[in-house]
């Protein structure tokens, strides 16, 4: 016998009495299994049916056989390797465009606030909103099935105690006369409420060939195959009156697959006290039918809701991204140069606020940007108009000083000293304002590249012969190292022959009489010069500011010939106008390196340099091929480094 526990408890549906048998026309106030659950169980299910009492928890067995649909059984042709190949095909562009989707979100995602604000709050509502639905649905259903179906089981159990006692107490005593008690009986159960319609059936339970009626409902189409088994034994094995959630076939008004539930009892049919099921089925489809439209409503609610919030957010949204947008892109032209661009201003609010800030900061921007240019321009006219004013006085300058150079042998000791000190400044003082001429060109602008083919090897063993007579007087070396006897670059000649002197002379003078190497090497790109001396060295933070003008390591030491403290900066001034790169590196006590990257052809943009910085050390018999044929041209005269076309 099947038992069914107390209110409250955990498998619910059965209506019994108590443990052992009831007495007749006695029945307890059944447990009431959640009529969410029944539903949700009997779309789940298909209509197979449930297990009598069971309450729905996923911890739970269900032992109820399970039924194929036709959707299950295998489609033809599903296995041939076309198929394979054409749903293969499908996958493929599917997962395509998904993931070029999930790629333009992403970067909208990263790029937008104004995007991720509106998402965000749309992703959050929608979640509130199935949280706020979910629970409203359940209280809803609460209140509509736990009332109807205390009625339906106060009914049902009435109506069957009712029937069962027609049955026993009647005086039929042949089978036409029990078959007219029970039509009438089963007519008699049926209820046409307008919200759940009630019907009957009468179901065989034994199997014997002599049974007095054969299963007889009040409704055509619907059969014992309906009722679960579960439910069936229940009826069969017990005396109480039980129920269980079911699947109606087809009901009245011509819906199929209806959720319903019905209550069964155990009946006795005269003559002979035959048993039969007794059973009453409800039709919940109306109902179900209102919890149906009533989350239609909760959903469509919830789609209107969302796309209103997620039109105020992006209108918020886009009341404050927008002034910043406006704001970025006008910071961008400011950057740009166009120092008049500025925000309009409307309002009185916080970005409001902002954009007369910003108007205010670019305007004074602005301000000393201008002053700046103007002090700037003011400075430069200044060294230019003071470098040619002072051109004719120190040409009378250095006429006088010649003179008295030539003279100096007639002159006592210290007026022959005061005549040389006397040659060697004009010199010094004729260098450096011919380097303040020239970098008032660079200022200017007015610096023109007279780029022709030039071989870079040749420009190196000029500059090097040109700087001999101080190589000599310091007694430093000066050497080539290369496994190239040519490297030919669009080049203007007298600037890289100035940059590479200036070069040369700079490590003479800091090289301690140590070796200096002249490092050349080219590719189908670039062509590198690297100057490499073991000199005193210097330290990374001074490598950074060895190009600035008038910059010394160390303003304390003397220099052996007269400097301008703009040889680099001009160095790297004609190196710009070449595209070219002009770098340093240093080591305190190991010495420094200055490396020159020429492009090959005019215009071309650089990408890497041949020579490492500093170079890597070579073989001595490769540096001395390429060394004998120096040596080779200080014999005679310096070959024109441009080759035919001259200068």
């Amino acid at each position: 016998m099947v038992q069914s526990p107390q209110p409250g408890g955990g498998q619910a549906g059965v209506l019994q009495a108590s443990v052992g048998r009831a007495p007749a026309g006695v029945a307890q106030q059944p447990t009431v299994e959640h009529p969410v659950t029944v539903l949700d169980r009997l779309r789940r299910n298909g209509g197979k049916g449930s297990d009598v009492g069971h309450s729905g928890h996923p911890s739970e067995p269900d032992d109820t056989p399970r039924v194929r649909s036709a959707a299950d059984a295998p489609r033809v042709g599903a296995g041939s390797p076309r198929y394979t190949e054409r749903l293969g095909e499908g996958w493929s562009r599917t997962r395509s465009a998904v993931g070029s989707s999930l790629a333009s979100v992403a970067l909208h995602w990263r790029r937008s606030l104004q995007f991720r604000t509106v998402v965000a709050t749309m992703l959050l509502t929608s979640v509130s909103f199935v949280a706020v639905g979910g629970f409203l649905s359940t209280q809803i259903a609460d209140a509509l099935y736990d009332q109807r179906f205390d009625q339906f089981s106060a009914e049902a159990t009435e109506a069957l105690d009712e029937t069962k006692a027609v049955f026993r107490d009647s005086s039929a005593t042949d089978r036409g006369t029990t078959t007219r008690l029970v039509v009438d009986s089963i007519s008699g159960l049926v209820g046409m409420d307008s919200d759940a319609p009630r019907q009957a059936i009468l179901v065989q339970i034994a199997t014997d060939e002599d049974l007095v009626i054969p299963t007889t409902g009040s409704q055509e189409g619907v059969t014992a195959s309906m009722l679960p088994e579960d439910l069936q034994a229940a009826v069969a094995t017990g005396q109480d009156v039980y129920w269980a959630p079911v699947v109606i076939p087809v009901t009245e008004n011509g819906s199929t697959s209806a959720p319903g539930l019905a209550f069964g009892t155990q009946v006795a049919l005269p003559p002979d006290q035959t048993p039969y099921a007794l059973y009453v089925y409800y039709d919940l489809s109306t109902m179900q039918s209102t919890l149906d439209d009533i989350h239609r409503v909760l959903w469509f609610a919830g789609f209107v809701l969302l796309v209103v919030i997620g039109a105020i957010a992006w209108y918020v949204t886009r009341s404050v991204v927008l002034p910043v947008s406006y704001a970025a892109s006008v910071s961008e032209k400011l950057a740009a140069g166009e120092l008049q661009e500025r925000m309009e201003v409307t309002g009185e609010d916080e970005v409001a606020r902002l954009g007369v800030s910003f108007n205010h900061m670019a305007g004074s921007l602005q301000d000393q940007i201008t002053q700046l240019a103007q002090l700037s321009q003011m400075q430069q006219r200044f060294v230019s108009d003071v470098s040619h004013e002072l051109r004719t006085p120190l040409t009378t300058v250095r006429m006088a000083a010649e003179v008295l150079h030539d003279a100096r042998e007639d002159f006592d000791p210290i007026n022959k000293r005061s005549a040389e000190i006397l040659f060697d400044q004009v010199e010094r003082f004729e260098a450096l304002l011919a380097d303040l001429l020239e970098i008032s060109r660079f200022d200017a602008g007015a610096a023109v590249l007279e780029a022709e083919s030039v071989d870079i090897v040749q420009l190196a063993q000029h500059a090097i012969d040109g700087a001999r007579p101080l190589a000599e007087r310091l007694g430093s070396q000066v050497t080539i190292v290369s496994s190239e006897t040519m490297c030919i670059a669009d080049a203007d000649a007298r600037r890289i022959d100035r940059i590479l002197r200036n070069l040369i002379v700079n490590a003479l003078e800091h090289g301690e009489s140590k070796p200096v190497e002249v490092h050349i090497a080219c590719n189908p790109e670039a062509v590198a010069v690297a100057v490499r001396d073991h000199g005193i060295g210097m330290a990374p933070l001074e490598a950074s500011r060895v190009f600035d003008r008038f910059w010394r390591a160390d303003p304390a030491r003397a220099r052996t010939t007269g400097g301008s403290g703009l040889g680099l900066s001009i160095a790297t001034e004609d190196a710009r106008l070449h595209s070219a790169w002009l770098e340093a590196w240093g080591m305190p006590g190991d010495g420094a390196c200055f490396r020159l990257t020429l492009p090959r052809h005019e215009g071309a943009e650089l990408a890497a340099s041949p020579l490492a910085l500093p170079p890597s050390a070579v073989t001595h018999d490769v540096g001395r091929v390429v060394i004998s044929e120096v040596e080779s041209h200080r014999s005679g005269a310096t070959p024109d480094p441009r080759g035919s076309h001259g200068r």
